[in-house]
């Protein structure tokens, strides 16, 4: 099969990376990959570094009739057997295009975030009845799509993100890396949460968590691994100021950005993922890949993720005395510890594994033509 792999967004965040990890997927199974993006955008030069055809568009508003007629003549030119779209707005350039261009292909629409927005005006029943199949990353996503788009839900199709689990493989890590790095002894617990510094991410009630233990526990600390995005320092600052005010700035550990996350990983004794609301959650499935116990929030997409009481123990969102009571529970039992990060393992080997993914995907791509 030929696929034209779409990305017309201007960001660089969690849907643009794996929309490329996924072209890069399908090219190492042999299929003839090719990409449609913004011109230099941060998308556009990573999968120019992947070494991709590129088609580039600048698309940008929901009609653009000039943008449309050139897309569409890529379309006749390239003869395409799947377009697969890695965001909804796309869709305002890919539809018309198909339409003008008279040829029946598949589009796949790929859905990573939430929507909350009614599409089930004229102008939306319009675009989404020329998608074959959307998938959606989660339990929490598959629900937004049938309650905000137009789309029949057989049309719907759940497809969790996966990961490398051969990268991420606790018996290929020096778990002693990261922690002599910050001196930081055998005895001593590391607690860690990995997140962007971003209003909703449950730093907040990972600290106030924190306070609370170190009154109890002194051989504990804590580690936060992550860095502000545009336009977010002011509340990073507000982070580093709650840390003061609660005087535990010795025992929290602010990393920033790091790309030796199998390392990080490997150093923490407990995963955290305290988030308010997630679509689906890669980091903490890299965790559990490196066979790590974790608390986690009840909610959205952690649900298809983490078991309670079997890979993790889940606690109420935004409540910090439920985190801290759950953290106990997994500070107290090394032996728990070990029976939920045996179980994370194999969990994120079963379900959540790349390969999985991929295998999954070229099943719908040849379900979508022999509709």
């Amino acid at each position: 099969m030929k696929i034209l792999i779409t990305c017309l967004s201007r960001s660089w965040g969690g849907m643009e990376m794996y929309t490329l990890l996924t072209a890069v997927q399908l090219r190492k199974r042999n299929y003839n990959v090719e990409i449609l993006c913004y011109p230099r955008s941060c998308f556009h030069k990573e999968a120019e570094n992947e070494n991709f055809r590129i088609i580039i568009s600048a698309f940008k508003n929901y009609f653009h009739p000039v943008e449309v007629i050139s897309f569409a003549k890529q379309i006749k030119r390239n003869n395409y057997d799947i377009i697969h779209s890695g965001g909804s707005q796309d869709l305002w350039l890919v539809v018309p295009a198909l339409k003008i261009s008279g040829i029946k292909i598949p589009l796949i629409l790929s859905k990573h975030v939430g929507s909350f927005i009614k599409k089930k005006d004229i102008f939306h029943r319009s675009i989404y009845r020329r998608v074959t199949y959307a998938l959606a990353i989660s339990n929490v996503i598959k629900k937004n799509l049938v309650d905000t788009t137009p789309l029949r839900e057989e049309k719907i199709l759940l497809l969790h993100n996966g990961i490398d689990t051969k990268k991420f493989d606790p018996g290929k890590v020096d778990r002693s890396k990261v922690r002599n790095e910050f001196n930081i002894t055998e005895n001593e617990l590391l607690i860690g949460m990995m997140a962007r510094f971003s209003s909703g991410k449950g730093h907040e009630e990972f600290l106030q968590a924190a306070h609370h233990l170190l009154a109890k526990h002194n051989n504990i600390r804590f580690m936060i691994v992550g860095e502000p995005s545009i336009g977010e320092d002011n509340y990073a600052a507000e982070i580093k100021t709650l840390v003061t005010n609660l005087g535990i700035i010795d025992k929290i550990i602010f990393t920033g950005f790091r790309k030796d996350t199998p390392n990080i990983l490997a150093a923490l004794d407990i995963f955290v993922f305290p988030s308010h609301a997630e679509a689906f959650g890669l980091a903490l499935v890299e965790a559990m890949s490196m066979g790590k116990p974790s608390v986690c929030s009840n909610s959205d997409g952690v649900l298809d993720i983490a078991v309670d009481g079997v890979t993790s123990y889940l606690f109420q969102k935004q409540n910090w005395q439920s985190l801290a009571d759950k953290l106990e529970l997994l500070i107290s039992s090394p032996e728990k510890r070990y029976e939920f990060g045996s179980a994370a393992r194999n969990r994120a080997k079963e379900m959540f594994d790349i390969e999985i993914f991929t295998d999954k995907l070229i099943n719908i791509y040849k379900q979508a033509k022999n509709k």
